[in-house]
């Protein structure tokens, strides 16, 4: 069944691949998984982790989500955030009323 457009993805199966296979990693313990299954992937991937940082860097993204991206501009000549700030001066009397 397709979720509603615009709901939350709660389900994340490749992220809970990687804890399970992480948790038997820590045990010392192989994975039960056949070849080519989303948990022997995961456990491929764990293993790379050790010696290459893209690996690395995917379980960081896959268990704690990737970090925002910050937004720059081109050059100093061009910036993509603009900063407006207007001051006004507004005299009321005594009245109430504006001058």
């Amino acid at each position: 069944m397709a979720r509603p457009a615009g709901s939350a993805n709660k389900d994340k199966p490749f992220r809970d691949a990687i804890r399970m296979e992480a948790q038997l990693a820590e045990s010392g313990e192989e994975t039960p998984a056949p070849k080519g299954s989303l948990r022997w992937i995961a456990r491929q991937l764990l293993i790379r982790a050790g010696e290459e940082t893209a690996a690395a860097r995917e379980i960081g993204d896959r268990l704690d989500g990737k970090p925002a991206q910050a937004i720059i501009g081109g050059d100093d000549d061009d910036p993509a955030v603009q900063h407006v700030h207007k001051i006004e001066r507004v005299i009321v009397t005594s009245g109430g009323k504006a001058e």
